[in-house]
C-alpha cells in the first residue's frame, strides 16, 4: 500500500473529537496552535438531525438498529456491534465496548450527567486500603471544574455533601410528579434526593439558547442547549481558523523516531488509502480502549511492546462503572389526568452516595439513577402491560392485548412506573486489561482488542446493595417491585462490564513511570511530546459519570502543553 505523507507539520494531532479531543482542540486552538483532529466516523450536526421526529414517521417507529443500538432516533452512532470492527474476549471474559464513530464521539450519547470527582475520589487507597491514590488531588482539579462549568453551563444546586462537590450551577428544573414522590419516600428513610446536575442549560448561555424541555436530549439538540462536543467545543474552535477536521479517518498507530512522536498513520475509509501526518505534539483522545490499542499497536525497536509501554502498564486497570436496575408500579401514580412532564432529557433528581462505607461488606459507593413518567412514547410503549394486570386488578395476567381493554390499560397504567439505575465504582485492578488479539484484524488490517474482565466480590456486594436499597425504596412508595432480586448466580442482576460505557483507566497517570504510563499532566514518561485526553488516565473511576472530568483533565492537560510549548520544551 501507498503511503501518503502529509506536507506540513501541525503543532498539534488530536486523534478523536469527543469530550477530551473536542476539549484540547478548543483550548490550543485558542492559545494559537495550528491543530489537526482526526475522527474515524462521519461529520455530525445536531441541528440536521431528528430532534422533532415523530416516531410514526420511521417505518420502525425508532427502533434501535445495529448502527443505533439505542433506538433510531438516539444522536449516536457506533454502539458494541459494528460492522467491520470486531474485538474478542479472553478466557471467560464478556466485556462490552461501545465505541461512538462520528463527530463528537459519544459525548452525542451521554446522559448529561456532570459530576464532578470528589476529595475521597482521588485518594481511594488511603482511604480503604482499595487500589491507588492519583498523583493529584480534587483541589488539582478543581479549577478546571469551575471553569467546563462557566464555560459549558449546567443546571444543579450545591448541597454541601463533601464528596460530592458542588458547582457553579443555573437554576434546576422543577421536579415530576413521580420524582416528587420518591423524594418523599427517600426523606422517610433518610436518603438524601437532590435535583440532578447534568449539562443542560436552562438559561440562555455563551449564544445559546435555554432549554425548551422537549424532552428529546438523546436525538441531540437542534438548539444547541445541551453539551456536546460539535455543539460547544468545536465551532469556536473552527471559529479561530487554527483547526482542521479530517474525518473517516481510521487512525492505525502512532509514529515515533528517536525519543519523540513524530505523528500518525491513518487509512482513509473513503478511498482506503494510507496516510501519514506529522505533528510535534499527539494528542490521544480516542476513548480508553482505543487510545491503549493505539499505543500497544506502535511498536518500534525502543518499544517492542507498544509505545510509551515501557512500565508494561498500557491496556492493564480497566475500568467500568457497576450497575443494575429495579421498575416498579406505584399505585398514586395509576388513572392519573393527562399531563405534559417532559422537562429536561433526563432526571431531575437523583440520589448521591449517603452510606458509611465502614459498616458494608464493600468499599466503594454509587449514585442512584431515577427514571419513569410520562415520556413520549415509542417503539414498544407498554409492550408488556398484560404482564401486570394481576397486580392491581382482578383479571388475570396476560389479559387485555387489544381494544377496549388495551385502551383502558393504557389510561390506568401510563406514567405509573418508576425507574431506579445504579451506578457505582468498581475497584481498579491490574488483572482488568484489554490486550491485542494476535490473531484478529478489523477491516482496515488493524490488530483489534482482546478483553480480559471479570467482577470481583467488592461490585457484587454493591450491586446487591443497589437491589435491596431499590426494592426498599419502592414498597415505601406503596409500590410492587415488578422486578425480583437475582440471585447470587446471576451476580445479583450486574451488568455485563463495559455496558455501562464509563470504561477508563488503561494508560493511568502516577509518579512512577515503572507503574504508571503518564505522569500528572497525562503526558507520557517514557515519551515527552505524547499526551492522553480521554478516560485512560484515570487512577480510579468514583462513582460518578467520568465526562466532567475527563473534560477538566483535558483542559488541565492542554494548559500544560500550550505553556510547554511556549517554552521551547515540546
Amino acid at each position: 500500500m501507498q503511503i501518503k505523507e502529509s506536507p506540513e507539520e501541525y503543532d498539534v494531532c488530536i486523534v478523536g473529537s469527543g469530550a477530551g479531543g473536542g476539549m484540547a482542540a478548543h483550548e490550543l486552538t485558542k492559545a494559537g496552535a495550528n491543530v489537526v483532529m482526526l475522527e474515524a466516523g462521519g461529520w455530525f450536526d445536531s441541528e440536521d438531525f431528528a430532534m422533532f421526529t415523530w416516531p410514526y414517521e420511521s417505518p420502525r417507529r425508532g427502533a434501535s438498529t445495529r448502527l443505533q443500538p439505542f433506538g433510531e432516533f438516539d444522536a449516536c452512532f457506533g454502539g458494541w456491534d459494528i460492522e467491520g470492527e470486531p474485538y474478542t474476549q479472553k478466557n471467560d471474559s464478556n466485556f462490552d465496548w461501545f465505541r461512538g464513530r462520528m463527530l463528537g464521539g459519544r459525548t452525542n450519547h451521554w446522559g448529561r450527567i456532570s459530576l464532578r470527582f470528589g476529595p475521597d475520589d482521588f485518594n481511594g487507597k488511603s482511604i480503604d486500603g482499595h487500589g491507588d491514590d492519583w498523583p493529584i488531588n480534587y483541589e488539582d482539579v478543581k479549577p478546571y471544574y469551575d471553569r467546563i462549568d462557566r464555560l459549558i453551563g449546567l443546571f444543579g444546586t450545591n448541597e454541601g455533601i463533601p464528596n460530592a462537590p458542588g458547582g457553579i450551577y443555573m437554576d434546576p428544573p422543577e421536579p415530576r410528579c413521580y420524582e416528587y414522590l420518591i423524594k418523599d419516600a427517600c426523606d422517610d428513610m433518610g436518603i438524601p434526593c437532590i435535583p440532578s446536575r447534568l449539562s443542560i442549560i436552562t438559561e440562555s448561555h455563551n449564544d445559546r439558547a435555554a432549554c425548551h424541555y422537549c424532552g428529546q436530549c438523546n436525538r441531540g439538540c437542534s438548539t444547541h442547549s445541551n453539551f456536546s462536543s460539535p455543539s460547544v467545543l468545536l465551532p469556536p474552535a473552527l471559529d479561530t481558523g487554527n483547526l482542521e477536521i479530517r474525518t473517516g479517518a481510521m487512525v492505525r498507530e502512532v509514529t515515533y523516531s528517536d525519543g519523540r512522536a513524530t505523528g500518525v498513520s491513518y487509512v482513509n475509509k473513503e478511498d482506503k488509502q494510507e496516510y501519514k501526518v506529522r505533528a510535534k505534539v499527539v494528542v490521544l483522545a480516542a476513548s480508553a480502549c482505543e487510545s491503549a490499542r493505539l499505543l500497544l499497536n506502535s511498536k518500534s525497536a525502543d518499544f517492542p511492546n507498544g509505545l510509551a509501554n515501557s512500565s508494561g502498564v498500557v491496556g492493564k486497570y480497566l475500568n467500568d462503572s457497576t450497575g443494575t436496575s429495579v421498575m416498579g408500579l406505584i399505585p398514586d401514580l395509576m388513572n392519573a389526568p393527562a399531563h405534559n412532564e417532559d422537562g429536561t432529557g433526563g432526571m431531575h433528581l437523583y440520589i448521591p452516595w449517603w452510606e458509611d462505607n465502614s459498616n458494608l461488606d464493600f468499599a466503594r459507593g454509587y449514585h442512584v439513577e431515577l427514571w419513569g413518567g410520562r415520556g413520549m412514547p415509542s417503539y414498544g410503549f407498554m409492550g408488556g402491560i398484560q404482564n401486570y394486570t394481576d397486580i392491581y386488578d382482578d383479571r388475570p395476567k396476560g389479559g387485555g392485548g387489544y381494544g377496549k381493554q388495551l385502551k383502558e390499560d393504557y389510561r390506568r397504567y401510563y406514567g405509573s412506573m418508576v425507574g431506579f439505575s445504579g451506578r457505582g465504582e468498581a475497584i481498579s485492578y491490574e488483572d482488568n486489561y484489554c490486550e491485542i488479539d494476535p490473531n484478529v484484524v478489523d477491516e482496515w488490517g488493524i490488530p483489534v482488542l482482546r478483553f480480559n474482565y471479570e467482577w470481583s466480590d467488592q461490585e457484587y456486594n454493591q450491586v446487591k446493595h443497589m437491589q435491596e436499597t431499590f426494592h426498599r425504596i419502592i414498597e415505601e412508595m406503596d409500590g410492587t417491585p415488578l422486578w425480583d432480586i437475582p440471585p447470587k448466580e446471576e451476580g445479583y442482576g450486574i451488568t455485563n462490564p463495559g455496558e455501562i460505557i464509563h470504561e477508563c483507566g488503561t494508560t493511568r497517570m502516577g509518579e512512577d513511570p515503572d507503574t504508571s504510563v503518564l505522569n500528572e499532566y497525562c503526558q507520557a514518561h517514557d515519551v515527552p511530546n505524547l499526551f492522553v485526553a480521554d478516560g485512560g488516565p484515570f487512577v480510579s473511576m468514583a462513582h460518578k459519570n467520568i465526562t466532567w472530568t475527563i473534560l477538566a483533565l483535558s483542559m488541565r492537560t492542554s494548559e500544560y502543553i500550550a505553556d510547554q510549548m511556549n517554552k521551547g520544551n515540546l
